[in-house]
């Protein structure tokens, strides 16, 4: 760690202890409790470059998720350990030993994954929601056809029994990242990422426990994390909150249906536009996705 990059001068670094091992997360700032959660194939530092302008209105908490970066790494099998409910708890159990009972929330990726079912589980623990450049997990399956499944196509190979893609993505992972970060941006390149952020991303992925942590993640949202979607679903549950929903015009929620149809689902009262980026909304359209987060946050 102490080669890399800090990229957020000026916040305080935390190792918290919880039930799933340490979770790493930087804070800084002042003002209201905001929790910033990535998503995969990244770390906290995904935030590097809106962290500054989300600090100097609120208190900004950029975690880990368990498994990424320089969180602990719990053992797991067929997704066990690892489902957005338990990841969930791990945000819970940080913002409380860092004196916050009630937070805001910002999530991309699998930290919006995140997001959304701890508003689900535990409403009066969010005081809003924000979920950047998804749909939630049971409209990706629901909805998933030939299109989608060649776009996503992680999602399938990710979630397939151990060790297969586990030795598959180690075999080369420096490769893979790579590959996987660049598709995924507007341009198919890797130019809008820091190079000292992409230190950090190839570091955590090279590290063959961190790979299986991440398909065991995978795991979870194509068992654990659909059943429960579903039946929240099945039950009528929705979220009650302020919800926004972001997503890049260029990104893989905005090639099929409305994205914002497909949250009004879950959140009947959510708001939302599109930003001009592909999947990596921080770090494509920095500028664009502060002011709209502020907007909402504020």
């Amino acid at each position: 760690m102490s080669d890399l990059a800090d990229l957020f001068p000026g916040f305080e670094t935390h190792w918290i202890d919880t039930r799933a091992g340490r979770i790493f997360a930087r804070a800084g700032g002042a003002g209201p409790p905001l929790a910033l959660v990535h998503g995969f194939p990244q770390t906290h530092v995904e935030w590097h470059k809106i962290a500054p302008a989300l600090a100097a209105r609120f208190r900004v908490v950029a975690l880990d998720l368990r498994g990424y970066g320089f969180s602990d790494i719990p053992p797991s099998h067929k997704g066990e350990a690892y489902s957005k409910r338990a990841m969930a708890g791990d945000v819970i159990e940080v913002m409380e030993k860092l004196g916050f009972q009630r937070f805001a929330f910002v999530g991309h990726d699998r930290g919006a994954r995140v997001g959304y079912r701890l508003a689900l589980d535990h409403p009066h623990r969010l005081t809003r929601l924000a979920a950047l450049d998804i749909v939630p997990t049971y409209a990706m399956w629901r909805d998933m056809d030939a299109k989608r499944a060649m776009r996503v196509y992680h999602w399938l190979f990710m979630a397939q029994p151990a060790p297969m893609p586990e030795r598959l993505m180690a075999a080369d992972a420096r490769a893979w990242i790579d590959y996987t970060l660049a598709s995924w941006t507007a341009r198919r390149d890797l130019t809008c990422f820091d190079p000292r952020a992409l230190d950090h991303y190839r570091r955590f992925f090279s590290d063959p426990a961190r790979i299986a942590a991440t398909c065991e993640d995978y795991r979870a949202g194509a068992t654990i994390d659909r059943a429960l979607d579903e039946a929240d679903r099945a039950a009528g549950r929705t979220i009650d909150m302020p919800f926004l929903a972001l997503w890049g015009d260029a990104g893989i929620p905005g090639e099929g249906l409305s994205p914002l149809d497909l949250w009004r689902e879950l959140a009947p009262a959510a708001e939302g536009a599109s930003v001009r980026s592909g999947h990596f909304l921080p770090e494509e359209a920095p500028e664009e996705t502060a002011a709209a987060l502020l907007k909402f946050l504020a």
